[in-house]
């Protein structure tokens, strides 16, 4: 993969990002969120909202390192509501009308019960399967391997594999596939723009899949990052390890956002060969080549979040 098969020479730089979701896409401008869905009558629903964010009610949260961890939880929320609203037109044609057992528990207060369970739920998947499981994996070799360093990358590099796995078997899931390839239009859609080329399907299709401010690029970075890190407290007993990762968790998150940061704002040829990880990984895993009708939503998606004055949209 070359530097120009990704133009890493944008005309104009944004922060704007986004995210597929069932049969549509996501994109999230300075101020706005916007929704696009592609509804089973194959008309293109448009849902548009404020950002309402934490890190603007205090000024601690804006700080570096700080701020990336508040992000990863804002986007965590509105990644889960998101996925909720596009799954409920895909809901319609079910027949059973009965109240799910958070509208019996919840009441009117089920919508948010149901995005806690799933975030707790994706945490405790998380813990288990990309902590824990390498976790106790590397222990098996505590005796024959006695550096922590070697053991800290032993440990990363069975995330890794497992996340890689993870990611294979969903995505031969037909409609986990569909999801990547609206994926793939997200981010074409937003190099197009980037490229101040007018936002039609034919301009749309010239640029590629991969972007460098990706959130499978963040994570990629993530389990780097926590190499390093954890790297730096050696190799305790399991316990103290577990509790260490644990904890740690939201500061390597923090210093992996200020890391992406810097790398999607750059176009000098180090912060490539950094990406360039992050890059491959999407390449093998999360992204897919779109149809015309997939770019035609990200498209009405990142109109939704556009503001007058490309001043707003530029990084700070």
């Amino acid at each position: 993969m070359k530097i120009k098969d990704i133009k890493r020479i944008p005309k104009h730089m944004t922060t704007i990002g986004g995210q597929a979701v069932i049969e549509g896409v996501m994109m999230k401008g300075p101020k706005d969120i916007a929704i696009a869905i592609r509804k089973p009558d194959n008309e293109i629903e448009i849902k548009k909202e404020k950002i309402d964010n934490i890190a603007s009610r205090n000024k601690l949260f804006k700080l570096p390192f700080i701020r990336g961890i508040v992000g990863l939880v804002e986007a965590m929320i509105v990644g889960t509501k998101t996925l909720m609203y596009s799954a409920e037109f895909y809901e319609e044609d079910i027949e059973d009308e009965s109240e799910s057992f958070f509208e019996k528990v919840f009441k009117d207060k089920s919508e948010t019960a149901e995005i806690i369970f799933s975030l707790l739920f994706s945490l405790l998947i998380v813990i288990v399967v990309f902590m824990a499981g390498p976790m106790f994996l590397t222990s098996l070799v505590k005796k024959t391997v006695k550096s922590p360093i070697v053991l800290n990358l032993i440990e990363g590099l069975i995330r890794i594999i497992f996340f890689l796995i993870y990611v294979i078997i969903i995505s031969k899931i037909e409609d986990v596939g569909r999801v990547f390839e609206y994926h793939g239009a997200e981010h074409k859609t937003i190099h197009c723009y980037e490229n101040e080329e007018e936002l039609t399907v034919e301009n749309v299709k010239k640029y590629p899949i991969l972007h460098p401010r990706c959130g499978t690029s963040f994570l990629f970075m993530v389990m780097i990052v926590s190499v390093l890190v954890l790297s730096l407290f050696g190799w305790p007993n399991p316990v103290k390890r577990f509790l260490i990762r644990l904890l740690m968790l939201p500061i390597i998150a923090g210093i992996s956002y200020e890391i992406n940061k810097i790398i999607g704002r750059s176009n000098r040829i180090f912060a490539y060969i950094l990406s360039y990880p992050g890059l491959m990984l999407q390449k093998i895993a999360t992204v897919r080549e779109p149809d015309d009708e997939q770019i035609e939503v990200a498209i009405e998606a990142l109109k939704g979040v556009l503001v007058k004055d490309k001043e707003d949209d530029l990084w700070k």
